[in-house]
């Protein structure tokens, strides 16, 4: 499936729809360049979710968790791998025990860079892609 949004509010508005079909387990893996609206698509899940706190992106501290209370879900776990240097970075800050956890949903930006770990997962990618007028939004 693809949407062509054209603002951040219309960006947010797919995340919170998106979310309605998440379950306990699931992976996101987002890719997209520098830009293109992979932090805000993950505030539209959050806002999904019933998360009220304010979702910053993890570039620095890797992974941030909010307690979720929706259905089989009890938490977000949101990855940011941009910055990291190997995938044994992640596992020292224990990511891999989040990774399809019952009542996990788990987002990871940059999947590219955490293959190993991603290998043998169940996933759904998000491709986001700047677009004349907005962004195209790739969902497998």
């Amino acid at each position: 499936m693809e949407k062509v949004t054209s603002s951040e509010k219309q960006t947010k508005k797919l995340g919170e729809e998106i979310a309605s079909r998440l379950r306990g387990g699931d992976i996101l893996c987002l890719s997209g360049e520098l830009g293109a609206g992979k932090t805000t698509l993950v505030k539209g899940l959050a806002l999904g979710l019933g998360i009220k706190k304010e979702i910053t992106s993890p570039t620095f501290a890797l992974l941030n968790i909010y307690e979720v209370k929706k259905g089989d879900i009890k938490r977000l776990i949101h990855i940011d791998t941009y910055r990291l240097k190997n995938e044994e970075e992640l596992l020292d800050i224990g990511a891999e025990d989040y990774l399809g956890a019952d009542g996990t949903v788990c987002v990871v930006e940059w999947p590219e860079k955490i293959e190993g770990l991603l290998k043998n997962k169940k996933i759904k990618t998000i491709r986001l892609e700047h677009s004349p007028g907005g962004r195209k939004i790739i969902l497998n």
